[in-house]
């Protein structure tokens, strides 16, 4: 029997490398020198035991790590004999087979290293491969003895699970899910409890806030609503074809209230009443002290009433594009109502109080988007001093039906640089006077066409003649019939203006005025 350190004897083979070179199973040849004989120093251990130089061929480098025993690797310098450490012969260990107990107290040496190998020319950890073996194939099943390497990529076989591994495991995560089920559902009633206690306290037990003294800031709505609403009134008219409703605001403190004539023309045509309901909540008839259909403008008088408050008129022209503005009056009888936007364009040529198709009552209006509907006609539009320099008369509405339309944002007031004059007339004369240049006109590509020269007016005075076509009236350019009348309106009889026609000449005209009513 050859034990597996020492080499046996091999069949001659053709292969260059020679008998006695060792080998690993990885199939790379190595050479290596002789086992060396029992109780002499291991030529890869160096002479003390410690790991010493290898002479290996060029090309062939060191045996690889990844080779290393699957078991603590014993080197057994001769049969039955374990070398532990160290130099020099080992502990003799019990003939294989023998049954004798392990000097270090590892039980029989069959139990220890198995059946002993057969006996061969390839037996032991150094035996030379067989030809056309599998250099990586595992080791071979069943009891082995000595020492073997594990080919590349080997892995052993997993150890057999213990029994009852699994019904423990079962166990304890039941139990997991027993105590966390009874965890959730304490925490849940816990919580639903506390958000009960939770949710009782309520908002009527809270103490009542302090009452806060109106300080609104100067110039924002509230401070002008506080400031005009005083002196905004509700009209309602009673006709014998049924009834209506506007605004107004009181000018002076014996009950003169400024509204729109188209408030108030059902009375006047056809003798019906006229009631002025007050912010206070007091009511007094009223009469018509005079009117301008032309310029939409009317003023009547409250009966029985004194030490009204009265608004404070501004300046209409100082008004800008963009400027805040605020809309105060009673849309849909709704009184009191306030509403703010801006001021979207000046000097807007519009029809209102009347036919549309006529140049009778065209306004030259200041465009707002502060809301403006029906009953809101007559009220006042505000700056954010709280100064009246318009009076709400129109709104644009693209609704064609029967109902009353409403506002889209597209409201016009009468200027009240324009409308103070007709005003300050009608409490003085009750009648007042309309400006106008003496001719008709109709719009063209270039300007307003003069089709009929009234005698002896302005126009004729000035030496203008039917055909020609108006382009400017003093700085501002026409551009269509509306806008001529609506600049002519906005001046006063007696003021004097350049006109300036398409064939570019320039004539100077005063303009009249004539008493309506």
């Amino acid at each position: 029997m050859t034990e597996s350190n020492q080499p046996a004897q091999q069949p001659e083979e053709t292969d260059s490398v020679p008998s006695s070179a060792g080998q690993t199973d990885s199939g790379a040849r190595v050479q290596g020198p002789s086992l060396p004989d029992p109780g002499q120093p291991d030529p890869l251990q160096g002479g003390s035991g410690q790991a010493g130089a290898l002479d290996t061929p060029a090309g062939l480098g060191d045996v690889p790590a990844s080779f290393t025993s699957a078991q603590p690797q014993v080197s057994s310098p001769d049969a039955g004999q374990t070398q532990l450490g160290g130099s020099g012969p080992g502990q003799q260990l019990p003939p294989p087979g023998s049954g004798q107990p392990h000097p270090l107290g590892l039980g029989a040496t069959t139990a220890q290293f198995g059946a002993e190998p057969a006996s061969g020319p390839h037996s032991g950890p150094f035996a030379q491969q067989q030809p056309g073996a599998n250099p990586f194939a595992a080791p071979p099943q069943g009891p082995q003895t000595g020492q073997y390497y594990l080919p590349p990529g080997y892995q052993p076989s997993a150890p057999p699970r213990p029994k009852g591994r699994g019904k423990v495991v079962a166990g304890v995560t039941a139990l997991v899910l027993i105590v966390g089920g009874f965890s959730g559902g304490l925490g849940g009633y816990l919580g639903y409890n506390f958000a009960n206690d939770s949710s009782s306290v309520s908002a009527l037990d809270a103490p009542r806030p302090a009452s806060q003294a109106s300080n609104a800031p100067a110039g924002s709505v509230e401070d002008v609503a506080n400031k005009l609403l005083p002196s905004v009134v509700q009209i309602q008219v009673t006709t014998r074809s049924g009834a209506g409703e506007g605004s107004g605001f009181i000018i002076s403190g014996n009950g003169q209230i400024v509204t729109n004539n188209h408030v108030i023309e059902g009375a006047a045509a056809g003798g019906g009443d006229i009631k002025v309901v007050f912010h206070d909540g007091r009511t007094a008839s009223a009469k018509i002290l005079g009117r301008d259909p032309s310029s939409d403008i009317a003023v009547i008088q409250a009966d029985g009433v004194s030490g009204l408050p009265v608004v404070q008129l501004g300046n209409s022209g100082d008004m800008r594009t963009g400027q805040a503005v605020v809309a105060i009056g009673s849309p849909f009888e709704l009184s009191g109502t306030v509403t703010s936007g801006i001021v979207s364009s000046v000097n807007r040529p519009v029809s209102a109080g009347g036919d549309r198709n006529s140049q009778a009552t065209v306004l030259n209006a200041i465009q707002t988007d502060a809301a403006i509907n029906p009953g809101n006609s007559g009220g006042p539009l505000v700056n954010m001093q709280g100064q009246v320099v318009g009076i709400n008369s129109a709104i644009y509405s693209p609704s064609q039906g029967q109902g009353q339309a409403g506002s889209v944002g597209i409201g016009f007031a009468i200027p009240m640089d324009q409308a103070r004059r007709t005003i300050d007339e009608i409490v003085k004369n009750g009648k007042p006077r309309q400006t106008v240049l003496g001719v008709k006109v109709e719009s063209t590509e270039q300007g307003a066409r003069i089709s009929e020269i009234t005698g002896g007016g302005a126009a004729e005075k000035a030496g203008l003649k039917a055909g020609d076509v108006i382009t400017k009236f003093g700085d501002r350019r026409i551009d269509e019939s509306d806008t001529l009348v609506a600049a002519v309106r906005s001046k006063a009889p007696g003021d004097k203006v350049t006109i300036t026609l398409s064939d570019n000449r320039t004539v100077e005209a005063t303009l009249d005025g004539v008493e309506v009513g």
